[in-house]
């Protein structure tokens, strides 16, 4: 889940819908919640920003609601933070003099809303766990059995403290393994199709095309491009809340 903090120009986000019209909205502060379905954004102008990329239940913990309300949303931050957060947060990190005093400035006013915040269940936490290690490849009988819960209260917890059932969280972390394999670990795109747990290629090509909008093939040689032309990065992610 993502926190943005910007100024200068806004972030332009571009929504594909199959049955309408590319929908185009601009974003200087947005938190966006988990998604199923694949967007494009980028800056057409000047700007400088603050992105911060929660896990779930570092989410759940430093924002205080239930996750299934920002499922497949992008909404302004003070919609769940409080009137004027982000423009008074916004205005301290464009007074300090470097990124380093901006990262402290970050970590400070999110450590501030995890002092006294509900944790998360320990039964969620141990499903998430189990979730990320079998990358996405667990299912929900398994999860229940590991758990001693039902399964329809295993779904109700998850979506309450994640945003998603398990069998949507498990595409979502099947896919990233499928993105994040090394060019080298796989002898073709069947082979990363089966080592990810997929069916056959056309159901990972079927998630590649829902979740980010592309081809396996497509993205593969993005990120060759990317590699070959990366730059140093001036920055780092503020504080990722891992459980």
């Amino acid at each position: 889940m993502t926190l943005i903090l910007g100024w200068g120009d806004p972030l332009h986000l571009f929504h594909e819908a199959r049955s309408a019209p590319t929908e185009r909205t601009a974003w200087h502060a947005m938190l966006a919640g988990l998604r199923t379905s694949s967007v494009s954004g980028g800056y057409t102008g000047v700007a400088e920003s603050v992105e911060v990329e929660f896990t779930p239940l570092g989410a759940y913990q430093c924002l205080g609601l239930p996750l299934h309300h920002l499922t497949n949303t992008h909404l302004h931050p003070d919609e769940v933070l409080g009137a004027g957060w982000s423009a008074r947060l916004t205005e301290q990190l464009m007074a300090m003099p470097d990124w380093e005093s901006r990262w402290a400035v970050i970590d400070n006013a999110l450590a501030r809303r995890m002092v006294d915040a509900p944790l998360p269940s320990p039964v969620v936490a141990e499903v998430w766990s189990r979730l990320r290690a079998g990358h996405g490849q667990v299912s929900a009988k398994e999860l229940a059995a590991a758990t001693g819960r039902g399964s329809r209260r295993l779904q109700v917890l998850l979506r309450e403290q994640i945003g998603l059932p398990s069998r949507t969280a498990s595409r979502i972390l099947r896919f990233q393994r499928a993105l994040t394999l090394p060019t080298g670990a796989c002898r073709s795109l069947a082979d990363r199709a089966a080592v990810c747990g997929y069916y056959d290629q056309a159901h990972m090509n079927r998630d590649f095309r829902d979740l980010a909008g592309l081809t396996p093939a497509q993205l593969c040689l993005l990120t060759e491009r990317a590699v070959s032309r990366r730059a140093p990065i001036e920055g780092r992610l503020a504080n990722v809340f891992d459980h």
